[in-house]
């Protein structure tokens, strides 16, 4: 039987092609177009009666949409992180970092991610920062990888998650439950 991955979170991750970059893998996609940290810690129940070898977790842009405060979007993070550590103490974590958008939320954002970063960790989760990868430097999402200032291109995704992306290397190794994901995002801190 091949290790079990679910993927939990908004419209950027019900649109990955997850089945396609993870072959190998039974691969569930729980991402659901409009989601906020609110409607995934309303599943959460229903994530951990699936008892996946690994999950990745990406949400919180749809959240600063409804103008909620980085405090909020951290709090039910952290809430996720926890609850899920909880429920599944054997399973693999990885939770990505908030995407940029408009330069409007960069501060919010980079807040959001600097306060996951130091919490992952706690709860034996690796995170995965893309923010540098993606953000011109004033904080506004690079165009070249939105079009719209949310959605991703294929191009973006491709940074993180096809085979030669660090996500990839992070879900390779899901068939090791003992072993946590590798440490190499570096300090968003700068």
């Amino acid at each position: 039987m091949s290790a079990s991955i679910v993927f939990v979170g908004d419209g950027l991750t019900a649109g990955g092609a997850w089945t396609e970059w993870f072959p190998e893998y039974d691969v569930t996609n729980l991402g659901v177009s409009g989601n906020t940290t609110d409607e995934v810690i309303t599943g959460l129940d229903s994530i951990i009666e699936l008892s996946p070898d690994a999950i990745v977790i990406h949400v919180g842009t749809n959240d600063l949409g409804w103008r909620k405060s980085d405090e909020y979007v951290v709090r039910n993070l952290e809430t996720i992180l926890y609850r899920l550590r909880k429920g599944l103490p054997g399973t693999r974590l990885l939770v990505q970092s908030v995407f940029p958008r408009d330069r409007d939320f960069a501060d919010t954002i980079r807040s959001i991610n600097r306060h996951i970063w130091q919490y992952a960790p706690t709860q034996h989760a690796q995170y995965l920062d893309l923010w540098p990868a993606l953000a011109l430097p004033d904080g506004d999402i690079n165009p070249a990888f939105s079009e719209d200032h949310l959605h991703l291109t294929p191009e973006a995704i491709k940074l993180g998650w096809p085979s030669s992306g660090p996500a990839s290397h992070c879900c390779s190794t899901v068939h090791h439950p003992q072993r946590p994901f590798p440490s190499n995002t570096p300090d968003p801190r700068g």
